[in-house]
C-alpha cells in the first residue's frame, strides 16, 4: 500500500523530448502554412507548396526504414531538418515562377515553368548535395559510441534529400 510504479530516467526522458518536439512540429506546421500564404498571396500556392512538404519526408522514413528502422530523437530534428530544406526550395521555386510572370512579362504556361524551373535546377541541387555530403561522413562512420544521435539524423536527411530534391525539381513545376 502507498507505492506504485514510475517511469524515471533516459526512458521518461526521451518521451517527454519526442512529446515536445512533436509539439513544436505541430505549431511549426501552422505557422509554415500561415507564412506561405502571406509570402505567395495565394491560398492555392501556399496548399501547392504546403502539401509537398510531408512528401518531401518518404525520403527519410525509407532510409530508417531500410538502415534498421530507428526512429531516434536524432530522426525527429532529420525529418524537421527535412521538411526546412524542402519548404526553402519550393518557396525559391514559387517566387521564381511569380517573378517570371509579373516583372519579366513571361505567359503562364508550359514555357513560365520550363524556363523556371531550369534557371532554379543549380541552387535546388546545391542545396542537396553540400548538406548531403557533409553527412556522408556520419553515415559512413556508423552507429559509433558517442553518434548515436546524429547517425540516425544524417541518414534521415540525406534519405529526405533525395525526395524533396526530386519533388522540387519534377512534381512541383507539374503541378504549378
Amino acid at each position: 500500500l502507498g507505492y506504485h510504479p514510475e517511469m524515471i530516467g533516459e526512458f521518461a526522458e526521451r518521451q517527454a523530448a519526442s512529446r515536445s518536439i512533436q509539439n513544436v512540429a505541430a505549431i511549426s506546421a501552422i505557422l509554415i502554412f500561415f507564412l506561405l500564404w502571406v509570402s505567395f498571396g495565394s491560398v492555392r500556392l501556399a496548399l501547392l507548396s504546403f502539401v509537398s512538404l510531408p512528401t518531401a519526408l518518404v525520403g527519410g522514413v525509407l532510409a530508417a526504414y531500410f538502415t534498421g528502422g530507428v526512429i531516434s530523437l536524432g530522426s525527429l530534428v532529420g525529418f524537421l531538418t527535412i521538411l526546412g530544406i524542402a519548404a526553402r526550395n519550393g518557396i525559391m521555386l514559387i517566387n521564381h515562377y511569380q517573378h517570371l510572370e509579373q516583372y519579366e512579362g513571361e505567359s503562364f504556361g508550359l514555357g513560365l515553368v520550363m524556363r523556371g524551373a531550369r534557371e532554379r535546377v543549380s541552387p535546388i541541387l546545391m542545396t542537396g548535395l553540400t548538406t548531403g555530403l557533409a553527412l556522408v561522413p556520419l553515415i559512413i562512420s556508423g552507429n559509433l559510441p558517442g553518434h548515436e544521435i546524429e547517425h540516425p539524423m544524417a541518414i534521415v536527411i540525406v534519405g529526405g534529400l533525395i525526395t524533396s530534391t526530386l519533388l522540387n525539381l519534377f512534381i512541383i513545376p507539374s503541378l504549378y
